[in-house]
Order: C-alpha cells, then structure tokens, then sequence
C-alpha cells in the first residue's frame, strides 16, 4: 500500500477531511479533499460535518479552521508552518491604532492570528476584501497587516482606509519590471498578479486576483498563454487543470518558504498519529468567531 492509499485507508477509519491551500506542492494538493484559497478552507471548514480536519497550509489557517468548528479536531500537518506577515503585527500594536483612531473599525486579513482576529471588527481575504470594507458602518477603516492589500482595496472604497505597514515577502518581490519583461516576451499574454502585490506591479497587471479568482479566471478566458504573479504553487495547479495552456512565472518563481514544508508524508503522520492539534484559548476563539462569521456572512 502506497502512501496515498494509506492515507485514503485512515481518512475512511477516522472520518478526516483534508484542506489543502492552493500554494502547497503538487504532492500534497494531490491528496486534498479540498483545494483552495483562503476564503474558499474558510467555507470549507465551517460546513464540514467530518470529526478531524487535517490542514496543509500554515498556522493561521488551521487557527481559522478551528475557529470556525470548535467542535472538530484541527491538525496541522507541519507544526513550524508560519507566516511572517501574519507575525509582523502584535496585540499590542493593533491596540496602539485602535486608540489613535478610535472611531475607526479594524478590518484583519485572515492572515493574522488568532489573537488579532480577536480584537478586529470583522475579517477579510484578497477574494473578498473589498466587498468587506464596503459593508461597513463606518467611514474610517484600519486594515492589517498587509498594506498593499490595504492600498488595493482603497481604490474600490470611499473610505479612509488605514494600513498596518506589514507585508507578504513572497509578493513583494514581484517588481514591475517583471510585468514589462513579461508582456515583451509574451505579447499575446494575459497578465495576472495576486493583490498582495507591490502597487506599481498592479497597475500594470491585466486581472487583480485572489488565488482562487486566477484558477476561475484561467478556466473562462480565451487567452492561451498567461503569466502568474503570486506564489509558484498555484502554477502548478493551473498547469494540471489547463493542460492545454501555457502557464509562466511573473519573473523568477517565488515561493513561501512556509508553504514548502508540508511533505506528503506530514499528511501521513497527522493522520495518523493525529498531532499538532491545534488549540485556542477559548476566549479568544469566541471573540475570533464573531469576526470570521461576519466576512462570511458578508461573502
């Protein structure tokens, strides 16, 4: 029995539904009962009626599962999976902003702990995060940690939008001199980058997605060839669901240190000794629910 059919073989026994985030290896997206990006886990993790969760992502998101069915056991397939941008901002920090702008409502990324998620009005992804501020009363808003999500999402708002100056490493790095470079080697190509990216690598972008509006987006368009700024995980995704379409890095491919982790015999082992559960302090899951279950009532 190969490590696949093992796998298979203990998600029956142990009634497990394994997430996957759409930037893991192909390996462990291979394995997934559901892949996707954050907002579409978050869904996921709600409604499933399976008694153990196995995530293959990073700590914020099994956090996010666990908030979301305190009930379900919450596994998380490598337990030093983190995310710097989800780290650069502290309890401490956001209180800080909410008392300097104190009419202000906070909006947190759902790349953020448990623990900011806490102290935030409600949540927000890349694939909603518009519509999010929008919904709310309030004319000023204080969005963490991502500012150049932050900066995106001001273009679609008459709001005041407040940006914690935290950042995703992974896209940063995308320069806009790589969609030049881009569209001078591949003409006829559509262009497309994540949100998380700097605003000069936006402007000059075709489509602004989150990770699940580019696998949408590379299914319906007639374009034959496109070029794809966010983590390289995602490509190859695209690849296996579009063969019949030509899929290049934004530049040289970035990858999330994090993200690469996770090794299909992680999957394995947290099935099958069932470690790294994930655990809240309960207070602070409650009061993190209340901002999570707003985003999806708004999404």
């Amino acid at each position: 029995m190969n490590i696949k059919e093992k796998i298979e073989k203990l998600k029956r026994e142990k009634d497990a539904v394994i997430l996957v985030h759409n930037y893991q290896i192909p390996e462990v997206q291979e394995v997934a009962d559901f892949l996707g990006d954050s907002l579409d886990l978050s869904r996921r993790a709600q409604k499933t009626d399976a008694r153990i969760i196995v995530f293959a992502g990073v700590r914020f998101m099994a956090e996010t599962a666990k908030i979301l069915s305190p009930k379900k056991k919450v596994l998380l397939t490598r337990k030093s999976a983190g995310c710097p941008m989800a780290e650069m901002i502290t309890p401490s920090e956001l209180a800080y902003m909410k008392r300097k702008y104190p009419d202000a409502k906070v909006v947190s990324y759902v790349n953020t702990t448990a623990e900011i998620k806490a102290e935030s009005y409600i949540c927000c992804t890349s694939a909603n995060a518009a519509k999010v501020v929008n919904s709310i009363d309030a004319k000023r808003i204080i969005f963490v940690p991502d500012r150049n999500l932050a900066n995106w999402v001001s273009r679609f708002t008459d709001k005041e939008v407040i940006p914690y100056n935290g950042f995703c490493y992974v896209h940063e790095r995308f320069k806009k001199e790589d969609v030049i470079r881009a569209k001078e080697k591949y003409p006829d190509a559509a262009v497309i980058v994540h949100p998380e990216c700097r605003k000069e690598v936006i402007d000059l972008a075709d489509e602004v997605l989150s990770t699940n509006g580019m696998v949408y987006f590379a299914k319906k368009t007639d374009k034959r060839v496109i070029v794809v700024g966010t983590e390289e995980g995602l490509i190859a995704r695209l690849k296996r669901e579009n063969p019949e379409k030509r899929f290049y890095s934004l530049g040289p491919p970035r990858m999330c240190r994090d993200m690469k982790k996770t090794r299909v015999e992680d999957v394995l082992h947290s099935i099958e000794d069932e470690v790294y559960e994930v655990t809240i302090q309960e207070d602070i899951m409650e009061r993190a629910r209340v901002a999570l279950e707003r985003m999806l009532s708004v999404s």
